[in-house]
């Protein structure tokens, strides 16, 4: 009875803190959200104030109008296009470096791995002067390529799909080479349906990243028209980041928000199947 009852103690405990977080993160995109309907006159009265006073559509109207100084409906495109890009070649990318350091065996392989791993807990501030220099030299500054090819290699990802690899079984492997398949056969039709799952947690992680990016952008793009739409945030800062516009940049942060909240509201039963090692073994 009394372990019934600290279990009851411990649950409702876990939901009350739960949800005591959830409101924490919520309430400011909630503020955002209600703020970007408000009118001026809404905006400028003191104190805080949730819901605004007449609901209009004025702000949203005026941001994607302004075509020119702050072109929001193209920085939407170009962080679509190339999130999109990196995320697909993150994909290839990982799932073959997973697969090399999981299922194939070759000299120096784990010593590689891990010294690529323990390379990767540096800072990744510190590469961004040799990152520039690489991209100058290509010729991808202002272009989506400076934003698209940097990253797609992450190890972090690495890492992740490579421990999902481990935890299928290698007969898989040793009867497909038995029916004469070849690695990439292999790597193709057998290995990447069982990993699945865990691919696409990784497109996920990696698709909220490249959206959300602001520093590398802002670097490598001086131009407005090819600009992300977290980059032009900080335009938009300077365009509408006075007290009588606050309006329209609480709309343009909503905008910029919408992507990546479908994104997980969609895709998070495959966040709880990727923690199941053996979930492409389900029959």
């Amino acid at each position: 009875m009394d372990r019934t009852k600290s279990f009851v103690i411990t649950k409702w405990a876990s939901y009350i803190l739960l949800s005591i977080t959830a409101l924490i993160w919520l309430l400011p995109a909630v503020y955002a959200f209600t703020t970007s309907f408000k009118t001026q006159s809404d905006v400028m009265q003191t104190g805080f104030r949730l819901l605004p006073a007449s609901w209009v559509m004025d702000n949203y109207a005026r941001v994607l109008s302004n075509s020119s100084s702050a072109p929001i409906v193209r920085w939407f495109l170009n962080s679509v296009l190339i999130s999109t890009t990196h995320t697909i070649l993150m994909v290839i990318v990982v799932s073959l470096a997973a697969f090399g350091y999981a299922r194939l065996d070759f000299k120096y392989r784990d010593t590689m791995f891990f010294t690529v791993l323990a390379i990767s807990m540096f800072p990744a501030v510190v590469n961004i002067i040799p990152n520039y220099m690489i991209v100058h030299r290509l010729g991808w500054v202002n272009t989506p390529l400076a934003v698209i090819v940097p990253g797609i290699a992450a190890v972090g990802n690495v890492f992740l799909v490579r421990q999902f690899m481990t935890g299928l079984p290698k007969s898989y492997d040793e009867s497909a080479r038995m029916d004469g398949a070849s690695d990439f056969t292999i790597y193709l039709k057998i290995i990447v349906p069982l990993i699945k799952p865990v691919l696409i947690v990784t497109s996920i992680f990696s698709f909220t990243g490249s959206w959300n990016d602001f520093l590398w952008p802002t670097i490598v793009l001086n131009d407005v028209r090819q600009l992300t739409i977290t980059a032009g945030m900080l335009l938009l800062q300077d365009i509408y980041g006075n007290y009588m516009m606050m309006g329209q940049l609480m709309a343009s942060a909503f905008l910029a928000m919408i992507p990546t909240s479908l994104l997980f509201l969609f895709a998070q039963k495959y966040f709880i199947e990727s923690l199941n090692l053996n979930t492409g073994l389900k029959g």
